[in-house]
Formats: structure tokens, sequence, C-alpha cells
């Protein structure tokens, strides 16, 4: 296994201007990570988003640094047949910025909300149609097409599944988050074992998990059941992140673990710490 680090963990240093992308770059390589994946590009047309995947692209083979996938915002099941002729044609647009990063991966959402149907099984069949259209079209670029569980709708590692046996398609596969069951108020370890066999990229990372009859923590988020989350560096939470670990090892996964760090401290720190603890995974 290789280890990247997401764009999204930069975000603190994106977003106050100490950073731009060309310099998380330069900070990834530092940090001594083997690639960085990016997620939606900032750019005001698709023009100027495959430039902006042009440039990083090359100064990424300046530097040394694979660029291993690239992560889009969507949705596959949207209120009219229409909506969703306009979203795939949106989404092979974003799959042309990943293929000028030279990303092999590309991940896009499965369902954010349930726009046209009562609930996920309903909605399932419309969303296999437009992934399976999805992975078609990536399969043309050399890229491999994944959804994240991710969403609460379809996050819960049976609904996940159930996705990826539908959509049966040689060029999907799953993005596994090993953090994100929890949004679900699943238990980590468990969903993990069911999911990894599926996975072609994962995100590691870490929250503290806090029950509602607890206060409300600084910084948390709500889950489904509106348990707290707050996110932390990797192997410094409730995750067990070190038993996800070897739970891939075991099934002989060999992509990518690419860090997402989402808590409150300083994001260089964070991101060093949970980088750390995967070597010592490792070791």
């Amino acid at each position: 296994m290789k280890i990247s680090v997401s764009s999204y963990s930069f975000n603190q240093y994106l977003k106050s201007g100490k950073l731009d992308l060309f310099g998380a770059m330069d900070k990834a390589k530092e940090m001594g990570f083997d690639a960085i994946e990016f997620i939606d590009l900032p750019a005001k047309d698709h023009d100027e988003e495959i430039a902006l995947a042009q440039k990083l692209a090359s100064y990424a083979k300046e530097i040394g640094l694979e660029i291993n996938a690239y992560t889009v915002g969507a949705c596959m099941c949207k209120a009219t047949d229409e909506e969703d002729d306009k979203e795939y044609e949106r989404v092979k647009g974003k799959l042309d910025v990943a293929s000028a990063l030279g990303a092999k991966v590309f991940r896009h959402d499965a369902v954010f909300a349930l726009e046209r149907f009562r609930s996920f099984d309903l909605s399932l069949p419309t969303i296999v149609k437009n992934i399976r259209r999805i992975s078609d079209y990536a399969k043309t670029l050399g890229i491999t097409t994944c959804i994240e569980n991710h969403g609460k709708i379809c996050q819960d590692s049976d609904r996940v599944e159930r996705l990826f046996n539908a959509v049966n398609h040689e060029n999907f596969g799953i993005l596994m988050d090993v953090g994100n069951f929890a949004c679900v108020d699943e238990n980590n370890v468990m969903a993990v074992s069911r999911i990894a066999p599926y996975a072609v990229h994962v995100h590691f990372k870490d929250f503290n998990i806090v029950p509602r009859s607890e206060n409300r923590p600084e910084h948390a988020f709500e889950s489904r059941a509106c348990n707290y989350l707050v996110g932390t560096s990797i192997g410094y939470g409730d995750v067990n992140t070190a038993q996800c670990y070897a739970i891939l090892k075991s099934i002989g996964y060999d992509g990518y673990l690419s860090v997402e760090y989402e808590g409150p401290e300083d994001c260089i720190e964070g991101i060093k710490k949970g980088f750390d603890n995967i070597k010592k995974y490792m070791a």
C-alpha cells in the first residue's frame, strides 16, 4: 500500500490563503507522501478547470509526486430523467479533468438527496443506470470509477454492497472511507471488513464519537442518529484505524490510503500525526 493525502486535508490553509494547490503539493512531497488526491478544482468553467488540471499535472511530474485520484460531487438520481442526463454530461466533463490530471481513479457521489423516490432502494435502479453510463465513459479514458460511503443515504455498508453488486461493472468499485461509517452510526471495523474486498481506493480518517447524552462538543457535527462526531488525526479517535489497516492488509489491498484530516487543530500538524501513525501500522 502507498500513502496519499487529499487536498481536502489542507482546507484550513487553502481557505486562508496560506497555501494554494501547488503549495499543497509541495507540502505533501515535503511530508513524505507518495501522491496527492484532488477534489473539485476551483474554476469558473470547464476550460479553466482543464487548464488548471494540466498545470497541476505538469507540476506534479516536476516534483515527483503522483496525482492518484480526482474526487467530485455528484448525484446519480436527480428529480427527472432530463436532469439525470444533464448530470451525466457534467460528470463526463469532470472525467476529462481527471484525465488531464493523470488520475487513474475517479470518485463521484451516488446520491445525497431523495429527489425523486422515497427510499434508497426505490432510487437504486436509477442510480445504477447512471453509474454504469459514467463507468462506460471512464473506461475509454483508462480511469476506474467509484462511489464513496458518503452522504448518509448511501453510506451504510449493506447499501454500499448492494449498490456495488447491482452496478456489476468491471470498471467500477468502491472508495471506502474507514471513518465515514460512523456518520451512520455503524461499527467501523465491521463495516470495513464487509466492504474492503470491493475497494479500489481508501480514505483514511478518524473521529471522536460522542454519544448524544453528553454535551455537544466544540466543532462537532451530527451523525444520522444525532450522535456527535469531531474530526481528529488518524489513530487519535474512536474509529480503530489500526484494525482497519489490518483488515485491508489481510485481504491483499494494494492501492492507496488517502489521508483525510478534518479536525479543528492546525491541519499540517493533524495530517502529520495521522501520516506517522499509518507508517507505524505499516512497520
